[in-house]
């Protein structure tokens, strides 16, 4: 197992380095990125937001059941580490969803669809970890990461300058939890290998507490993008892993080719971060932000972090 920790940020504040180290390595790591006072203002906004939907549980209502309910159901709880109640709650957005869109199911299985039409847990592991999902519309702080000159130059250098955000998040990953699958990130968990060797997009990790190797920092595979394939294992440590750390207020960022996963938390402390995916914009994004941001606020925003949340960037064909 290896530690891959921080450099100055100084020696890697050139876009066009880090994006180098990045298709050759499939990661590389800045800090300094957000200021101490930054920092805490997220962790003061997440706090509050993780302890709101602890108690209050997204719950947009229910459905009516079909006969491939139980295979989706199936699939959640052999895929994800979650709990009855959370896997009620999964299904129960399923049908929701299903029956807002006419009753219309989808032609092959959950183990075909793409991942974007599928609702994940926001509980996870147990309810030990936790998901805030659809983070644009809960902060407006958000903006300010999309569309930061480091990130968003790192985005466009490698996706294009009409690169979108596919999903912006926050994860608290728990205290005394195994960590995650090994996978790389849609639409490659669809796509025939060997996969494209170019980037099809990047994850940003914003570290809000410092990323250790005892705290579930994400564990990468070095140059796994250059394999073009999916992770040869799932779960556990795997040949060439490397642990992402660095002090909070770094960010971590990797390609969506490049194996990854959550990290083990041996620690008696969550380690919380939030994680804006930029990709190339003919891509399906998972989250729409267009329906969960208000006009009020979206007025207010810049053209560039409108853009970057689906504004302009969805078709447009009418009559």
């Amino acid at each position: 197992m290896n530690e891959h920790t921080t450099t100055n940020a100084v020696e890697q504040t050139d876009v066009l380095k880090a994006a180098e180290q990045l298709q050759r390595n499939g990661y590389v790591i800045v800090e300094g990125v957000l200021t101490h006072a930054e920092v805490e203002q997220w962790r003061h906004v997440l706090d509050e937001l993780f302890a709101l939907e602890r108690r209050a549980p997204y719950e947009p209502g229910d459905g009516p059941s079909r006969s491939e309910d139980d295979e989706i159901e199936k699939f959640i709880a052999e895929t994800y580490p979650v709990s009855p109640e959370e896997l009620q709650r999964i299904m129960r957005r399923v049908r929701h969803t299903r029956a807002n869109n006419y009753d219309t199911s989808w032609p092959v299985g959950p183990r075909e669809i793409n991942k974007s039409f599928l609702h994940i847990p926001n509980l996870f592991d147990h309810d030990r970890s936790q998901y805030i999902r659809n983070l644009p519309a809960k902060s407006e702080l958000t903006d300010r990461l999309v569309e930061n000159s480091y990130s968003l130059g790192l985005a466009r250098h490698l996706l294009g300058r009409d690169c979108v955000m596919g999903d912006v998040s926050a994860t608290s990953i728990g205290p005394g939890t195994d960590g995650g699958a090994w996978h790389v990130d849609a639409p490659l968990t669809q796509m025939p290998e060997p996969l494209p060797d170019f980037p099809l997009g990047i994850q940003v990790a914003w570290m809000i507490d410092d990323f250790t190797f005892d705290n579930g920092a994400t564990r990468v595979v070095a140059e796994s993008h250059l394999t073009r394939r999916r992770p040869q294992w799932k779960r556990g440590s795997g040949t060439g892993e490397v642990a992402l750390c660095g002090p909070a207020g770094s960010i971590a960022v990797w390609l969506g080719s490049t194996w990854h996963r959550i990290g083990p938390n041996t620690t008696d402390r969550p380690r919380r971060a939030i994680i804006s995916f930029y990709q190339r914009s003919w891509i399906k994004p998972f989250s729409d932000n267009r329906e969960n941001i208000d006009s009020d606020r979206a007025v207010k925003m810049s053209s560039t972090v409108r853009y970057l949340y689906g504004f302009s960037a969805n078709g447009l064909c009418r009559g």
